[in-house]
């Protein structure tokens, strides 16, 4: 997604179980390769962290 997307909007690479369909490969972007996730960031469930992200990127958008 070169212009990046939306909060909210799954990203393109996100394959039917959740998992990131080019990890590893050298085609990943940067900016997912680099994210090293905290517990503060990801929280005890899935619903805490996917509503963390949605804040990240509100805080983040240009």
């Amino acid at each position: 997604m070169p212009h990046g997307k939306p909060a909210g909007i799954p990203c393109v690479q996100l394959a039917a179980d959740s998992s990131c369909a080019i990890f590893g490969r050298p085609e990943r972007p940067a900016v997912c390769a680099s994210l090293r996730p905290t517990e503060t960031m990801c929280g005890a469930n899935r619903d805490e962290a996917l509503a963390m992200l949605t804040r990240l990127e509100t805080a983040t958008k240009p």
